[in-house]
């Protein structure tokens, strides 16, 4: 059987379903939009003009310009393969990564009220004395 986790609910998963858009999303599109745009530049520079040699010219630098495109398309491969065993070590693991954070969550909440409960002794001397002076028409 399969454990069916509820979604996640912590402020780090909301954040992220909304920047969703804006930070994955978005770059992605916009980027196969440059490829494509530059597909066509080079199509319409190679085929556009009369001259034998303008045409030849962009054809060598299509061919060169092929072998950076096969290393990116290599790097997207290996950059989608991460993200879906992420994906998969997501979704066997979201219990103990959901308790780690509320750990988290919980001490930096101390530590905030231990370093308030610190500061208020000193912020209280302070108030005290600046009371005085504009009590006594110091500033």
């Amino acid at each position: 059987m399969k454990a069916i986790s509820p979604k996640p609910i912590h402020e780090s998963y909301k954040r992220h379903r909304r920047q969703l858009i804006s930070q994955i999303i978005l770059p992605m599109v916009l980027s196969g939009l440059v490829f494509i745009a530059l597909i066509v530049l080079i199509s319409l520079a190679a085929f556009g003009g009369n001259e034998d040699v303008a045409r030849w010219a962009a054809i060598s630098t299509m061919w060169l310009a092929s072998h950076v495109f096969v290393l990116e398309f290599l790097f997207l491969a290996l950059l989608d393969g991460m993200v879906y065993l992420l994906g998969r070590l997501l979704g066997i693991t979201p219990i103990y990564t959901g308790k780690a954070q509320n750990i988290v969550h919980m001490l930096m909440i101390r530590i905030r009220l231990a370093a308030d409960a610190v500061v208020k002794p000193v912020i209280f001397v302070d108030s005290i004395g600046a009371s005085i002076n504009r009590f006594l028409g110091r500033k």
